[in-house]
């Protein structure tokens, strides 16, 4: 350890202060740990590597988070944005000759703000040659993106890996949420452990507009709606398909358990394909995904095994190989979805009716939006025959229950449908994100394009989802469209 490098950059302090003109920042620390570090830098948009032409920072706190600060600009001055993106708290930490345990949580607030800051030059400033053997990987801090990166690192030269912050909550545990400030320095050690530059991107704003205020709204409706479909096919995955533009990568590979079905004779472009191992299928919560996007989407993992895919962590000493799949929604992580609707959106006790079929009163519930269709267990309700919920009035806030085998049905009505083939193609609807497919057709001739409702005939009766929820329509175990589930 060289106290001496540490003690230069404490006391001359490389671009304290200076914010360039036009600059993009980071920021990272604050309340929590009392250190709080801005860096502030500027891309030259002329240069095909996206050079970072000027750099400063700001800090307040401990003497070692002034010096990681001015170590950092020391770090990036004048490297391309890419060279700068494989910089981490390490690089940091030699730098100023070592630091001790005590000290590197500064060199670990550095790196976060600067990554911040490159996060946003790369979305704003920056504007990299095209480079055919250039992909842009989704890393979420889990097991399957890794193994993907691992794969596609493999086969191209020039790999650049990406993690998205898309939310941030105190009462979130950040550990096992895919998309927080923890995710994704989590997810910059591994790439930066493979050799990889990576990038993260502050998509929090967008996130929380585009698919949180839904989310909520839907709920206040009295819907059960899912969000993921819309996040994949409206926010997270263009984001980083405009970045691979930005970056001159011109594919963007993500470890989502899918593929992709080209068929040349369709100048509609690709569909998605279920994944081999159906039960991992992920496809349907990437259905909102348009051709053009998915011609520039690859999905290594859609021919294997969860087992497979943890082998191949193993085998490459993944310090995730054996991480626990998470199972909450990203933006819940350990918040009871009751709790959250309350803080964010306002959906505190509304007390109403549970009824029968016939309305005849038979108890009372906190809220509609606490309970959805199909849902048995909470009700309240004691004795007899089991209750289901049948169907939710958020207006008269009242609740219908009835027996199991009165959610079945042979029809399911949808809005907002979206075809990208014939509807003369369908064979197949799934309508809960771990169902199965049902055989059934559309009950007139709809051809490609949107439409503003459409209604299924199931070959066999099914269990009645809540609405809200999407259908998927197939032709055969390739996706052709989706809707949303009306009443």
């Amino acid at each position: 350890m060289d106290s001496q490098a540490l003690a230069n950059h404490m006391r001359h302090p490389l671009g304290r202060g200076h914010t360039p003109a036009e600059a993009c920042t980071g920021a990272a620390g604050g309340a929590a740990c009392g250190d709080l570090i801005r860096v502030s830098l500027t891309v030259d948009a002329a240069s095909d590597r996206g050079v970072i032409s000027d750099v400063g920072f700001d800090a307040s706190g401990c003497g070692a988070t002034i010096a990681a600060g001015s170590a950092l600009v020391a770090l990036v001055r004048n490297r391309g944005l890419l060279d700068a993106a494989r910089i981490g708290a390490d690089d940091i930490g030699r730098e100023l000759g070592g630091l001790s345990p005590a000290k590197r949580h500064a060199a670990e607030l550095a790196a976060d703000a600067m990554h911040r800051a490159l996060g946003w030059a790369a979305r704003t400033q920056a504007r990299l040659s095209l480079r055919a053997d250039r992909t842009l990987v989704a890393m979420s801090g889990g097991v399957d993106s890794a193994v993907a990166a691992l794969l596609i690192a493999g086969e191209q030269s020039d790999t650049v890996a990406v993690t998205l912050e898309l939310w941030a909550d105190r009462e979130n545990d950040g550990e096992r949420s895919c998309c927080s400030a923890q995710a994704v320095r989590a997810a910059r050690q591994i790439a930066h452990g493979m050799g990889l530059a990576h990038l993260s991107i502050d998509l929090r704003e967008e996130f929380r507009a585009g698919v949180v205020d839904h989310w909520l709204e839907d709920h206040a409706a009295g819907l059960t709606p899912n969000p993921c479909v819309r996040c994949n096919g409206n926010v997270r995955l263009d984001a980083m398909l405009d970045l691979g533009e930005r970056l001159g990568a011109p594919t963007l590979v993500t470890g989502h358990y899918a593929r992709v079905y080209e068929d040349d004779r369709e100048a509609a472009g690709p569909l998605l394909r279920v994944a081999r191992d159906e039960s991992k299928d992920q496809s349907y919560a990437l259905a909102a995904l348009a051709p053009s996007s998915l011609a520039r989407i690859r999905f290594p993992l859609g021919d294997h095994t969860k087992a497979q895919v943890r082998e191949l962590a193993e085998q490459a000493g993944l310090s995730v190989a054996k991480r626990p799949d998470s199972q909450d929604l990203c933006f819940l992580a350990g918040t009871r979805r009751a709790a959250f609707l309350e803080r964010h959106g306002g959906l505190g006790r509304r007390p109403g009716e549970i009824v029968d079929r016939a309305g005849r009163e038979l108890g009372s519930h906190e809220g509609v939006h606490t309970l959805t269709v199909g849902q048995r267990h909470g009700l309240g309700i004691g004795g007899g025959e089991p209750l289901y919920v049948l169907a939710t009035d958020a207006p008269a806030a009242t609740v219908t229950v009835g027996p199991r085998e009165a959610l079945s049905t042979d029809r399911v009505r949808v809005h907002e449908l979206t075809l990208h083939r014939d509807g003369s193609s369908i064979d197949g609807v799934k309508i809960r994100y771990r169902g199965r497919r049902s055989p059934c057709r559309m009950t007139r001739s709809l051809a490609a394009g949107s439409h503003e409702s459409a209604e299924i005939s199931l070959l066999a009766p099914i269990e009645r989802t809540a609405p809200g929820q999407v259908a998927c329509l197939y032709a055969g175990d390739t996706i052709v469209g989706y809707g949303t589930i009306t009443a």
